[in-house]
């Protein structure tokens, strides 16, 4: 199970946000790049990076910090956020992006997943982010009567590389990962899981190392390394996994 330091983009600093409310946010770092150095320097072998602003406005918005991420560090990164269309998805890739994540379009459009995977193979990533196990888009702002399992179950055999999960309920809020319905999502699919959402000690990592078994290959995880309620190095040193 590989650990994934989260960068969360707004205004082209590093942030976190409570339960994705934009107007509840805590600025960790000026320059995001110096969080993606860290990161890397603590021995992630991958960085969750997200376009905040880009997932409301519906288009990438924090284009210049991405680029310094990836000008920064060595390891690879994946982004998300403001992904609507195969053009987006192909620019970031040609700038070095190593995997792109759809999340609203996914519901939306599962058409382009389905082609972008054909055309992008090992390269694309669904994002379903659910409130209550239903599937919430536009940057979490609306939540559909679709379940999280249901969309995940459209795309077995497509090509997609990873489903990240997010439990909103629980996103930044440091009560620990929804372990249950992670499970579940990972038993219902035979694509790879990534959890994410509510992750705050090294207790929640050791919680979620036995679903690996049911197909739940990492875990994201970003304010609780930024409240140093879990060392990213300790994180690593107990998963002593390397990559997806």
């Amino acid at each position: 199970m590989i650990i994934i330091p989260a960068i969360d983009l707004k205004n082209g600093k590093c942030v976190r946000l409570l339960q994705g409310e934009m107007d509840k946010e805590t600025v960790f770092f000026d320059n995001p790049a110096s969080a993606a150095l860290k990161w890397e320097k603590d021995g992630a072998k991958l960085i969750h990076v997200v376009d905040l602003d880009g997932a409301m406005e519906k288009h990438p918005k924090n284009l210049d910090s991405i680029k310094s991420i990836l000008k920064a560090v060595n390891v690879p990164i994946q982004v998300g956020g403001g992904i609507r269309d195969e053009k987006t998805i192909k620019m970031f890739l040609d700038i070095g992006v190593k995997r792109v994540i759809i999340g609203t379009e996914a519901i939306k459009n599962p058409k382009l997943v389905k082609e972008a995977c054909t055309k992008f193979p090992g390269q694309i990533i669904v994002g379903i982010d659910a409130r209550n196990g239903y599937v919430a888009v536009e940057g979490w702002t609306e939540t559909t009567q679709i379940k999280a399992i249901d969309l995940a179950q459209q795309f077995e055999d497509c090509g997609v590389a990873a489903i990240n999960f997010t439990d909103i309920l629980k996103d930044g809020m440091e009560s620990g990962p929804n372990i249950e319905q992670t499970r579940q999502l990972a038993q219902g699919i035979s694509i790879p899981v990534v959890a994410s959402g509510g992750v705050s000690t090294i207790e929640d990592i050791k919680n979620l190392i036995p679903l690996e078994k049911a197909g739940v290959v990492g875990v994201i995880t970003g304010k609780a390394l930024y409240t140093n309620s879990l060392d990213l190095k300790d994180a690593i040193k107990l998963t002593n996994t390397d990559s997806l």
